[in-house]
């Protein structure tokens, strides 16, 4: 299947520029609905604010914006930018301002909600969602550090290390890197470690802000 990536949890942030307060949130969804009540929730709760300017980004093709009165293009389009860039889908993020009475012109504005929509995304995190290959790598401790640095080399991530007579490091890897992975480590370890398939599993695995359960 085709990887994609979603935010990895709920994701909040704030920014002052010039008395301007901007509260950026980044929430993962999955329909459109879902999307259009956080936005509603958002602007319940923050009603006194000036402006709730949002956007939402969905797998299926949906692209949605609003600069909320914020002059056109300063706002909805920056934060929706923000998320193209780093290829995130299934999101929606608001970002809440409230006036502090300077004006911050044209590029003050889509600088600061650039910010907020980044900023808020870094606290959320970014995972990848694919069909991965669950293996166990039981090794000796002094190869462990060297089998463990190989993992994400082949876009791999350490799931879990259990420790006893020996070490045995489980991970996920990408399907078309299995049999080269472990081809690689019987290499490393001159035939003395075998890699082990235990199964498979589609998950969301962080690879931005975060390290996986």
């Amino acid at each position: 299947m085709t990887e994609y990536y979603i935010p990895t949890r709920a994701g909040d942030a704030e920014y002052v520029e010039k008395r301007s307060r901007f509260l950026g949130k980044v929430r993962h969804v999955e329909s459109e609905e879902e999307a259009r009540a956080f936005i509603d929730a958002m602007k319940k709760q923050y009603h006194d604010a000036r402006h709730n300017c949002w956007c939402y980004i969905l797998r299926e093709g949906t692209v949605r914006y609003s600069d909320d009165g914020e002059p056109q293009g300063t706002a909805g389009q920056p934060m929706l930018n923000v998320f193209q860039k780093e290829g995130v889908t299934d999101v929606v993020c608001v970002v809440t301002r409230y006036f502090g009475g300077v004006l911050l012109g044209a590029g003050g504005l889509c600088r600061a909600y650039t910010k907020s929509a980044k900023d808020a995304l870094d606290a959320a995190g970014i995972s990848v969602v694919r069909r991965w290959v669950e293996v166990s790598i039981p090794c000796s401790y002094s190869l462990f550090s060297r089998i463990a640095q190989e993992v994400p080399a082949w876009k791999g991530v350490v799931t879990d290390t259990e420790y006893g007579a020996d070490v045995t490091l489980r991970a996920l890897l990408p399907e078309e890197s299995e049999e080269a992975f472990a081809r690689q480590i019987l290499d490393l370890t001159a035939g003395t470690v075998r890699v082990q398939s235990v199964g498979e599993a589609l998950r969301a695995v962080p690879y931005k802000g975060d390290s996986p359960d």
